[in-house]
């Protein structure tokens, strides 16, 4: 192994009815004043808010809510629910839902414990956080490993500038998750999700430092668990053992656990934030779109690397030609995506091909104005961008 420092102090409380320990989870982590933070009209509609806030209350809480967080959180949202936990003197902040739930809460969170400071600095690095509120967090989407992560994402609506900030002060206090919560997704969310849990883990897995046998063994297995469970909870979106084990592994994706000892790759994560950016879609059809241009473009860096993921993750039998099996690998990674109804080229992300300003804007974006390459397994400027979206653009549905 090689050298790393791991730090994960979120409270895991997993299982059946999870969330109606909310009360006493944020009465053990000192807050008195809670700031509810939620999504669309599912939470109301299930009955899941009233049940949160009556466990609240039963525990002596003060409760104020917000709710209209929409997918890909915005900026112009997360001001507007800061500004209600400044007025409720908020001590606390408490999501009810999914990454973009949680993400925006993170938000709140930090600009309530720093009301002199525009939260947006936080995330353009023009300020470095050093305090929040503290927070926790009712699940009710596997996908984005929010509920343990350090991460958070912003969208700033006015500029189309999508950002993530990393900071210890965005870990959960807690987390409770009930999988019976993710019952009433539809098929197109628990795509969505499958995809950004395997996609977490491609982002760690595909990193040019190695050696870290144990760590690679662990996203092996995650990946391996998410590739089996992801197209039964689809097809069924009620069978417990499936939703259980991607809400688990989601979580796990995340918490930095499948990459320990190595650097975080996420050159997905920032093609993928400015198709979300500029085009408003879904995060996680926004990483499928690109998958098998990305890899395409960077697998001959390593291809023993893809060959390693062919047999232990595919369980592909690879003999001696290691581009044979990465390129299968690949593939094989599409027409999961396929399987799960995602997208795998631009065209079939936005119903439509792109034109050569738009790929170029994009581009332009993601590198900052060609001021910074992404990626860690294959340093990418903004012509190498280029080159990656455009091979998006013209890709083919895949074959099943």
């Amino acid at each position: 192994m090689r050298d790393f420092t791991f730090y994960s102090p979120t409270e895991i409380i997993f299982g059946s009815h999870a969330e109606e320990k909310a009360g006493e989870a944020v009465r053990r982590y000192g807050g008195s004043r809670v700031l509810v933070v939620y999504g669309g009209k599912s939470a109301v509609k299930s009955g899941l808010l009233e049940r949160v806030e009556k466990s609240l209350l039963m525990s002596g809480l003060c409760v104020e809510k917000i709710g209209g967080v929409q997918p890909n959180p915005l900026l112009s949202f997360a001001r507007n629910a800061l500004s209600k936990a400044l007025d409720f003197r908020a001590d606390f902040i408490l999501a009810i839902g999914g990454g973009s739930v949680i993400d925006t809460a993170k938000a709140v969170a930090i600009g309530a414990a720093n009301p002199h400071t525009d939260i947006w600095n936080y995330w353009l690095g023009k300020e470095t956080v050093s305090k929040s509120l503290p927070l926790g967090c009712v699940l009710t989407i596997s996908a984005s490993g929010s509920e343990s992560s350090d991460s958070a994402v912003l969208t700033d609506d006015a500029h189309q500038d999508k950002r993530g900030l990393n900071t210890p002060f965005n870990r959960p206090r807690f987390a409770l998750m009930n999988p019976e919560l993710t019952f009433t997704l539809s098929p197109k969310q628990i795509a969505c999700g499958v995809t950004d849990i395997l996609m977490h883990t491609l982002d760690r897995y595909f990193t040019p430092m190695q050696g870290n046998e144990l760590t690679d063994a662990l996203a092996e297995a995650l990946m391996r668990t998410v590739i089996h469970y992801g197209p039964q909870a689809v097809q069924t979106p009620n069978d417990y053992q499936a939703q259980s084990e991607l809400m688990w592994a989601g979580t796990l994706s995340h918490n930095n656990l499948t990459g320990l000892g190595a650097e975080k790759e996420f050159a997905m994560h920032q093609l993928g934030h400015e198709l979300s950016g500029f085009f408003g879609v879904t995060h996680g059809e926004s990483l499928s779109a690109v998958w098998n241009a990305w890899a395409g473009y960077v697998y001959k860096e390593d291809p023993a690397r893809f060959a390693r993921y062919a047999c232990n993750v595919w369980q592909l039998e690879v003999q001696t030609d290691t581009e044979s099996a990465a390129l299968e690998a690949i593939k094989k990674t599409k027409q999961f995506f396929s399987l799960l109804g995602m997208p795998t080229s631009l065209s079939e992300l936005l119903g439509r091909p792109l034109e050569a300003d738009e790929l170029m804007k994009l581009a332009d974006k993601c590198s900052r104005g060609d001021t910074r390459k992404i990626s860690k397994l294959k340093p990418l400027g903004r012509e190498d961008l280029l080159r990656i979206y455009t091979a998006a653009n013209r890709e083919a549905k895949a074959e099943l």
